[in-house]
């Protein structure tokens, strides 16, 4: 391993092979201590490769050459696009962050060592912006947001006490109000000397916190610069698409009611252990709509799809389909109740089996929820999955060598396979490049609005993804606050929680440079 005394970390020459297929190709990059330097560009561009590359770890069976540069002064932190990956399930949060601060307080006095080791970890949530860290201490991986979890392996990475930090999708989830804090500590973080590398689909915090920019295209850096240089004068036709794209849509102007309801929920409540976690007394969706579920992260908009779907199993209160009471546990509905009601996962790649290709995965879901013969099901597949934009030879690959945003288009295309009546997406855009999102975010409203009658719950922490809906409903601390036609919502909202969130929208990037 080489050092470099000028450099926190470097990259020269990069290639990465697998295959036969070169996902990263000629990738120099060079990242100074107290700087943050971003990489953008479209799912399956190599950003996640190029970060993984300075902790040293690459595809399996990949062939690499070219060199890389690590600090001599200390570890490089990860947090990954999907957190549930690197999170036991079987530990508490407590248990994940205390076996890291004991290991950086082992050179002091053993009395002294406890009280330290809580220090830290108390410091770490408070830097991660984790609320009530009490309280999210005793709870487990999977009771816990997206959201969160993605700040609990922030937290991770600022406990280990890194030199440099790559930071992958860290605002994924995020609502606009957190997103702000998620800059300001990442820019904090900066500021204490270590240096960030910062891999993001969102260019409105890459504008936000980037000292540098790389745009990558298949493998490739295209464009590279200053990040306000880019913004105002883009000289590559990719970096402008991407920046045309990133563009906020006007809302929907949904104009009548939707004609009959398909989904009701009343006098729902939900709990994790003795906590209500969620309170909704009455929503519903209709043939052909679709409800956008807006809130922070840790608000229970997660809670609430997982409800819908039959995942979580302690509540109270009804979910009627087609006026007929739905089961509270998935196991317990039949199989056409199952096709009804389809759920895509935040965390796509939790979502599939690793050691199995994708496309039989997806096929799968026509198989076994509508009878289809193995043939058809694989030829339905296929087609899904290239009108989704995954092409044949990535569809034939195990899941570990997709992109997150590769993977989320297969999840998606697994579900529409059941032919539901309601699609629940978890935040399925929030780890795509601008292009892709706003081409998942078309093909979601051409699939709603097709005369099917599909009813579409979007949950999302975005308000421009939002603007797809025809409904907003709002969440904040697990109470519905706020619910109507989304053009009123959006434009003149009613509660002040609402309020802030658009206000915190409509700030250009998503914070402010310290």
């Amino acid at each position: 391993m080489s050092h470099d005394t000028a450099a926190a970390a470097e990259i020269r020459d990069l290639r990465v092979e697998i295959d036969g297929r070169a996902v990263v190709d000629g990738v120099s990059l060079r990242v100074p201590p107290g700087r943050v330097t971003a990489l953008v560009g479209a799912s399956g561009s190599g950003k996640t490769t190029t970060g993984l590359a300075l902790l040293g770890e690459y595809p399996p069976g990949a062939r690499v050459t070219g060199e890389v540069l690590r600090p001599a002064d200390g570890p490089v932190g990860y947090v990954p696009q999907h957190p549930a990956a690197v999170l036991n399930p079987a530990r508490r949060i407590s248990a994940l962050l205390h076996d890291i601060a004991r290991s950086r307080v082992r050179h002091l006095p053993r009395a002294e060592r406890r009280t330290a080791a809580r220090e830290l970890v108390v410091r770490a949530l408070d830097d991660a912006q984790l609320p009530d860290g009490g309280e999210l201490l005793r709870r487990y991986p999977h009771q816990l947001s997206g959201g969160q979890q993605q700040r609990v392996v922030l937290a991770q990475a600022l406990l280990l006490g890194a030199r440099v930090v790559v930071a992958d999708e860290p605002t994924t989830g995020q609502d606009a109000l957190t997103k702000e804090r998620i800059v300001a500590q990442l820019a904090a973080v900066a500021a204490r000397g270590i240096a960030v590398v910062l891999l993001s689909h969102d260019l409105d915090v890459v504008r936000a916190l980037a000292d540098e920019v790389l745009v990558m295209r298949e493998g490739r850096v295209v464009e590279s610069g200053p990040a306000e240089r880019l913004w105002l004068a883009p000289r590559h036709e990719w970096t402008r698409r991407l920046l045309d794209e990133n563009r906020a849509r006007p809302p929907r102007d949904t104009g009548a009611e939707a004609a009959r309801p398909v989904l009701t929920v009343r006098g729902l409540t939900a709990v994790h252990g003795a906590t209500t976690v969620l309170r909704v007394p009455r929503l519903t969706l209709g043939a052909g709509e679709c409800l956008a579920v807006v809130g922070r992260s840790g608000s229970g908009k997660t809670t609430l799809a997982r409800c819908l779907a039959g995942l979580h199993r302690d509540r109270t209160g009804e979910i009627l389909l087609d006026g007929t009471r739905l089961p509270h546990s998935l196991r317990r509905r039949d199989r056409d109740r199952l096709a009804a009601v389809q759920y895509v996962f935040q965390d796509a790649r939790a979502a599939f089996d690793e050691f199995r290709p994708v496309l039989p995965q997806v096929a799968r879901t026509a198989v076994r929820l509508r009878g289809t013969d193995e043939g058809t099901a694989d030829a339905e597949a296929s087609a899904t999955l290239a009108r989704l934009g995954l092409p044949a030879d990535l569809a034939h690959r195990p899941p570990g060598a997709l992109s997150g945003g590769e993977l989320q288009r297969a999840a998606l295309a697994r579900a529409l396979l059941a032919r539901p009546r309601v699609l629940v997406c978890d935040e399925i855009t929030s780890g795509l490049d601008p292009v892709t999102r706003r081409g998942i975010l078309d093909l979601l409203a051409g699939l709603v609005h097709g005369g099917d009658g599909l009813a579409l719950v979007l949950v999302t922490h975005d308000l421009d993804t939002a603007r797809l809906a025809d409904r907003i409903a709002v969440l904040e601390a697990g109470e519905l606050v706020e619910q109507g036609p989304a053009q009123r919502v959006l434009t003149t909202p009613r509660h002040p929680f609402t309020v802030s969130l658009a206000e915190a929208a409509a700030r250009p990037g998503a914070g402010t440079r310290p």
